[in-house]
């Protein structure tokens, strides 16, 4: 009989370049921008500053770029759900850290943005883990280019 980390790796194998997604919309406001600048103490004008922002390229204040990259697992959260039987026995989920990470197009403050994500890779790790490897792409809401594209790796730990 297969351990539960050995069913996971068949689950996992089986969703190897399946796209999942998109998620829900999420907006960027200001608040948000401005919490995210007190937490890290990234105040650059171009995120906290709505007026001198207008005199730039972007036109306005615009989201941090790990901001961005922050709602990784939220917007994970808000993926429609799938099938779930390759959670069997799952102790937890831990993220275990990115590969490649770009930020094509900046996040204007008022903007909408949502994921969708491929899973490119799935080994066993440690011999109860499974660490899988998703290409996440964050999309701006009538954009032309993604705002972020992120390899995140994710460590399953089974009983």
């Amino acid at each position: 009989m297969a351990s539960n980390v050995e069913n996971a790796l068949e689950y996992f194998k089986k969703q190897i370049g399946v796209t999942e997604g998109p998620s829900e919309w999420h907006t960027i406001d200001q608040k948000q921008v401005n919490l995210f600048a007190d937490a890290t103490g990234d105040h650059q004008f171009i995120h906290i500053d709505p007026e001198r922002a207008k005199a730039t390229p972007f036109g306005g204040t615009i989201a941090h770029g790990f901001l961005t990259l922050s709602l990784l697992p939220y917007l994970q959260g808000k993926l429609p759900p799938g099938d779930r039987s390759g959670y069997q026995g799952l102790v937890m989920g831990v993220n275990y850290g990115l590969d490649k990470v770009r930020f094509p197009a900046p996040v204007r403050v008022g903007s909408r943005v949502r994921i969708t994500r491929e899973l490119a890779e799935a080994e066993i790790k440690g011999g109860n883990s499974v660490q899988t490897k998703h290409v996440v792409t964050v999309e701006i809401e009538g954009g032309q280019r993604p705002a972020c594209v992120a390899e995140a790796l994710t460590r399953f730990v089974y009983a």
